[in-house]
C-alpha cells in the first residue's frame, strides 16, 4: 500500500491518521489546543525496502518566521533514543524556503526524508517536534506529537 494523503486544516486537540499500512501506522496530534492551519502528507506509507520518504508541508504560520529553531525527541517503547535541533533559519543568508515565510502566508515545501539510514525495529515510536522562534527555545510556533507504530521487523 503506498499510502493514504492525509490533509487537514485548522485542526487542534485530536489525533489525525496520516498513514496506515502491513508494515506501518502513523498519526499526530498537535501539543496545543490552539487550531491550525497544516497539512502534512507522506507517502509511500511503508518502512518496508523504503530508502526515501516524500514529504509535503502546508502550513499558514500565525507568526512570521525570520527565525527558526527544530527541535527532535524521539522515544521508540517508553525509552528516549533520540534527540537532535537544528537551526533553519537565522535572520541572515537562510538556505531554506521556509525562512521569511510571513505570518498568513502559505507555506508549501516539499523534501525527502532518508528512510534508509535507520533500521526501525518492530514497536512504538513517539516523535515530538518542536518549532521555536527564538535561541532560548520559549517562543513556540508549532508543536506536532507523531506516533508511528512499526507493526512487522525489516530484517
Amino acid at each position: 500500500m503506498f499510502g493514504l494523503i492525509f490533509f487537514s486544516l485548522f485542526t487542534s486537540g485530536f489525533s489525525e491518521l496520516l498513514c496506515t499500512s502491513s508494515d506501518l501506522e502513523m498519526s499526530y496530534t498537535f501539543c496545543d489546543s490552539t487550531a491550525h492551519a497544516f497539512m502534512f502528507n507522506l507517502t509511500p506509507c511503508s518502512i518496508m525496502k523504503t530508502d526515501v520518504w516524500k514529504a509535503t508541508i502546508n502550513w499558514i504560520p500565525r507568526s512570521d518566521i525570520t527565525f527558526l529553531k527544530i527541535v527532535f525527541h524521539v522515544w521508540y517503547d517508553g525509552a528516549k533514543v533520540f534527540h537532535w535541533k537544528q537551526l533553519l533559519c537565522s535572520g541572515t543568508d537562510d538556505e531554506y524556503s521556509v525562512c521569511e515565510t510571513l505570518k498568513g502566508e502559505t507555506l508549501v515545501e516539499e523534501f525527502d526524508i532518508k528512510g534508509s539510514r535507520t533500521s526501525f525495529p518492530k514497536g512504538n515510536y513517539s516523535i515530538i517536534l518542536h518549532g521555536f522562534s527564538d535561541d532560548s527555545e520559549n517562543n513556540m510556533v508549532i508543536c506536532l506529537n507523531f506516533t508511528m507504530i512499526v507493526k512487522q521487523d525489516v530484517f
